[in-house]
């Protein structure tokens, strides 16, 4: 009898021990069978749940990786590619896979360890990892260099746990992409089993007079059809958008969910793109038609981008005879206004990996996103240099705009200057968000000299370097100002960019308080030099005001003189208290009677410039001195040289009251 008991306790501990097993092989099957249908989301849930039970094998880690990937969840795809890399029998792509993901995560110097091991078990892709590790390096150089924009989420149109992308101008709002779920009359919403949430339909957003955006609508359900509908472009009243269709699988699958839909939906059946057309009348959108070069049992066209005048219509495709997985093609609208043959967008900018979001601003100017392209990392947003069809090279748009995850379907707001991008960066899910950005000047350097103006011995201005200046930099738009002193060699300097304007208040005691305005334009140099001069607060004190020109026997004041005289403008309006004599004098090469003349003439003419610019007369007292003042001996009948006249014919002013 107790035999028995024992004989049944053993067979009832055997099921409940191999219950756990089991479990996991079920749960597996059903993860495998997920995953063999691209429906990477679901598969993952699945292998989460057999892993607890048992340890993955070297095909479970493998597929664990792939889905983590595909589904572009780059943290857990380093941990499980990390662990794929070091188990027996892992095939040597799964080290650029590793690669690739650290890269994604902004781990350079691993990744480019992993790059190497790449190259050398797979000695035919030593070219291509010598590029991504210099370009490993390129994306550490961007990152540490100042950055070309200031970037935030686009909170206004984001929905959390959804992914939102590719936006382009639509009425007066955007056109988008998301999968937050669209609401059909009489449809359950369908989940598209790759991502785990529905399936990508287009909305759009208005942003009002005020800049208030509205809460996004989804399109009509003419152009939201149940599958994917992704990627618009509109111009005028007609809309070119992406459709994905299912057809009878033929040729490679090219895998990826929100950019490049192109997978089994059954084994029979695989994802195809196609653009179509639609009209709008009144507030209805109508008339349905496929671009003229679909070709969905062969290849996909997707991502369309018209340009501005409705005369180009870029797009991407898989089509035969391309460079790489995708490319950038363009067709030109002929006069009948139909399309005519697409045409490759040629080296220049395509590359053996993936080109795709097109887009050309309000210039004419394309932008793309790359992979191929030395970029930070996933997809980054290219630049194409030159003109339409005539492209001489493409340039990365920079950090921050670009970052280590997917940056792809741009688009400006103000060409050049602000606009929307879309980015994975900050999600740990994969998922997308729109982002709003504003580009920053080129950084340049100013740096500002403070001087004083003294005489030498031989009554030439000299420049003295001043220290200890008081400083106080103001940029234009910013409330608050920054205050430094100049060092002991007078210098101060302080980074800029391009497009932004300073004023520097110089104070120092006992001399005149100094302006300087400095606008730093597109044509600026890497170093902008600031020079303040400084003249001391003493009365009756001449000061040669240096550049002061007249034509001959004249007294009008010229371009040049009007320039050096608004620096005196500035300086009385700096110090209010002061009040000032200006003078003119002559050499003595004419009658003493004209000299004297001329001179007044130009004084005043002088003082009534100054007036003219904001300054109360009662502050100003012109004064012609003829040749009553020389500051050598060039006087009648001495010969002299030109330089030493010239040093006699001079304006001047002196403090007369402070």
């Amino acid at each position: 009898m107790k035999k028995n008991y024992k004989l049944l306790y053993i067979a009832f501990a055997a099921v409940l021990g191999f219950a756990p097993v089991a479990e996991a092989q079920s749960t597996l099957r059903k993860g495998n069978k997920h995953f063999e249908n691209y429906e990477f989301a679901l598969a993952l849930k699945e292998y989460q749940h057999a892993i607890e039970k048992r340890t993955p094998t070297l095909q479970t880690t493998q597929r664990i990786a792939e889905a983590y990937r595909l589904t572009r969840q780059s943290q857990q795809a380093e941990v499980w590619y990390g662990k794929l890399v070091n188990m027996q029998g892992s095939e040597p792509m799964n080290l650029f896979h590793f690669a690739e993901a650290l890269r994604n995560n902004g781990k350079y110097a691993e990744a480019k360890e992993q790059y190497m091991q790449w190259s050398e078990a797979m000695p035919e892709k030593e070219a291509e990892a010598q590029q991504l590790m210099a370009a490993c390096d390129m994306a550490i150089k961007w990152i540490n260099s100042p950055a070309v924009a200031e970037i935030k989420p686009f909170q206004r149109v984001n929905y959390a746990e959804a992914s939102d992308f590719g936006p382009m101008p639509f009425n007066k709002g955007i056109i988008f992409t998301s999968d937050r779920g669209a609401e059909k009359a009489d449809k359950k919403q369908k989940v598209y089993g790759w991502t785990g949430r529905p399936y990508l339909q287009l909305f759009t957003a208005e942003q009002d007079v005020q800049g208030n955006w509205s809460s996004p609508v989804a399109m009509q359900d003419i152009v939201n059809a149940d599958f994917h509908n992704t990627t618009a472009s509109t111009n005028n009243d007609k809309l070119y958008f992406t459709r994905t269709n299912m057809v009878l699988k033929r040729g490679p699958i090219n895998a990826d969910p929100t950019s490049w839909v192109n997978k089994k939906e059954v084994n029979e059946y695989v994802n195809r793109l196609e653009i179509y057309t639609a009209e709008k009348n009144g507030t209805e959108w109508s008339n349905i038609q496929p671009f003229a070069y679909n070709k969905v049992e062969a290849y996909s066209v997707g991502h369309p981008a018209i340009s501005p005048d409705g005369n180009i219509l870029y797009f991407v495709s898989d089509m035969p005879g391309g460079l790489g997985d995708t490319d950038i093609y363009y067709a030109v609208k002929k006069s009948d206004g139909t399309w005519g043959k697409p045409v490759n967008a040629g080296t220049t900018i395509n590359t053996p990996r993936r080109e795709s979001f097109p887009y050309v601003d309000a210039n004419g100017k394309l932008f793309f996103a790359s992979d191929g392209h030395a970029g930070l990392g996933g997809l980054d947003v290219f630049a194409a240099e030159g003109e339409h069809a005539n492209w001489t090279t493409v340039k990365n748009v920079g950090f921050p705009v670009n970052s280590s995850k997917n940056d792809y379907g741009i688009m400006f707001t103000e060409a050049g200057k602000k606009g929307l991008i879309s980015s994975n960066r900050d999600a740990e899910n994969g998922t997308d968000d729109i982002y709003e950005f504003k580009m920053l000047g080129r950084p340049v350097v100013i740096a500002v000299s403070t001087a004083e103006r003294a005489q030498n011995a031989k009554k030439r201005n000299v420049y003295l370097p001043l220290a200890n200046v008081r400083l106080a930099i103001l940029q234009q738009g910013i409330k608050d100002s920054i205050v430094v002193m100049s060092d002991n060699k007078g210098q101060y300097t302080f980074k800029a960019r391009v497009g932004d304007n300073y004023t520097t208040i110089g104070t120092k005691p006992a001399y005149l308080k100094q302006e300087a305005i400095t606008k730093v334009e597109e044509a600026a140099g890497d170093t902008i030099k600031v020079a303040m001069i400084f003249d001391r607060n003493e009365l009756q004190k001449p000061v040669v005001l240096e550049n002061i020109y007249y034509d001959l026997d004249k007294w009008a004041i010229r371009p040049d003189a009007a320039k050096e005289l608004d620096k005196l403008v500035i300086v009385l309006k700096n110090n209010p208290a002061i009040n000032i004599e200006l003078s003119s004098h002559t050499d003595s090469r004419e009658t003493k009677k004209y000299n004297q003349l001329l001179s007044e003439r130009r004084a005043k003419a002088a003082v009534d410039y100054i007036i003219s610019q904001g300054i109360d007369k009662a502050r100003l007292k012109s004064k012609g001195y003829g040749e009553t003042r020389l500051l050598n001996g060039c006087k009648d009948g001495v010969r002299c040289s030109e330089e030493d006249h010239q040093l006699n014919r001079r304006t001047e002013f002196k403090i007369i009251r402070n």
